[in-house]
């Protein structure tokens, strides 16, 4: 079987085992990771933040916006521009939020662009991963081309009932440093202390 074989296969399994979460579960589990995002050093550091937004059965990031917003840091998400592209645009606003691709709340194309090396600190999404941060996205390779550039503070956001410690990787899938669950932050596959 090739990787790609195999990450389609844990693909197709993870998430068979997202759409039987429960739904109390994934509000308290966004809940925790949000809040534990928010105690993290790193975040409450950063000036300017990069964060994708949540829906579905993804973590919801909506606290994370907010608060991004409410204590002054400059936030861009993910505008998608083509199969596999993407650019970070700034928002002042969460209303600045419309339907964009695939359905992801996009900002306006009238929001200023964002350079990746003008980030500080990254709030990245994921299929599944492991706790040393090796990541399995959807599929579409927006994330891994930004990781290929992008050399700031990332973190991965992973319920911990969909944590595969045997992620299928290939030479262009980068490992994200930190991975938080609502059970606790990973830092290089060691529960970390917050602060």
């Amino acid at each position: 079987m090739t990787k790609q074989e195999e990450k389609q296969k844990l693909r197709q399994t993870v998430r068979r085992l997202e759409a039987e979460l429960p739904p109390s579960y994934q509000t308290k589990s966004s809940a925790a990771i949000a809040a534990r995002l928010r105690s993290m050093p790193a975040y409450q550091a950063a000036e300017t933040v990069f964060c994708f937004v949540g829906v579905g059965a993804e973590v919801d990031t909506r606290p994370l916006l907010k608060d991004a917003l409410a204590t002054g840091k400059r936030l861009c998400v993910p505008l998608c521009t083509g199969p596999g592209r993407m650019e970070l645009r700034q928002i002042a606003d969460l209303a600045q939020l419309v339907p964009g691709a695939y359905g992801i709340p996009a900002p306006l194309e009238s929001c200023p662009a964002v350079p990746v090396d003008g980030v500080d600190f990254a709030v990245i999404p994921c299929l599944t991963c492991s706790h040393s941060g090796r990541r399995l996205g959807r599929g579409g390779g927006y994330y891994d081309r930004f990781l290929s550039q992008y050399r700031g503070g990332a973190v991965l956001l992973c319920r911990e009932r969909l944590i595969r410690e045997e992620i299928p990787v290939e030479s262009h899938d980068l490992p994200v440093p930190w991975v938080l669950t609502e059970r606790s932050l990973y830092e290089d596959g060691v529960p970390a202390r917050l602060g």
